[in-house]
């Protein structure tokens, strides 16, 4: 398969993701996930926080997406543990909007605080991670943001793998938006600059499988 142009933003940020081993496809040599499992894909966008160049283009672009949407410089942004913490950190730099962060757990002692950072009750606030799979996690993150009086409607991540049918489902329910900068399918736009013709095909029916869960 000969080489492929970027058409937009979205596989502009997916060409990033894939340039600095964010994305990584190996179906010689499988990942193992936290459950355990073997994958031949495996996303881990903690480490764009070493790339300063890539970084600030993402988080620009992500800055462009919330201040379209939250005008209001009032508008809180939270971060989820671990990996939401720095993004929502380099947003509020950009923006200028206050930041608190959300614990996985509540901490034993102290206060036992569940959320750190000052705000007023009925705010407005944005959670923000790193990526979102199947949305399960982020309700925890929710929920903690609306038992401390936290209004909130949207969720803005880098990277959503959109081949979980469910994801957005599980999502609506909590009557939350998903917003995101780039998807497996921008991934695999681009992927043939980085793999074979032979590991293209197979990345394209191995998210095919998953999108209908076989």
């Amino acid at each position: 398969m000969s080489k492929v142009k970027i058409k937009n933003n979205k596989e502009k940020i997916a060409n990033i993701l894939l340039s600095i081993g964010c994305v990584n496809i190996n179906f010689k040599k499988k990942f193992t996930l936290t459950s355990g499992k073997k994958s031949p894909v495996y996303v881990d966008c903690r480490k764009l926080i070493s790339f300063p160049k890539e970084r600030e283009f993402i988080i620009n672009e992500m800055c462009k997406q919330i201040k379209s949407k939250y005008k209001n410089n009032s508008t809180i942004i939270a971060g989820g543990e671990t990996a939401g913490i720095p993004y929502s950190s380099f947003l509020c730099q950009k923006t200028k909007y206050p930041m608190v962060y959300i614990r996985k757990s509540p901490k034993g002692f102290g206060k036992g605080k569940l959320i750190e950072g000052e705000f007023k009750k009925n705010a407005h606030s944005i959670l923000v991670e790193d990526m979102a799979t199947d949305g399960g996690s982020k309700l925890h993150f929710i929920k903690a943001l609306r038992q401390n009086k936290l209004r909130v409607k949207d969720i803005y991540v880098i990277f959503y793998y959109g081949i979980y049918p469910k994801a957005k489902k599980n999502l609506s329910k909590m009557k939350v938006n998903l917003n995101y900068l780039a998807t497996w399918e921008d991934i695999l736009a681009i992927s043939p600059n980085y793999i074979s013709d032979k590991d293209y095909e197979n990345l394209k029916n191995y998210l095919e499988s998953i999108s209908i869960g076989k």
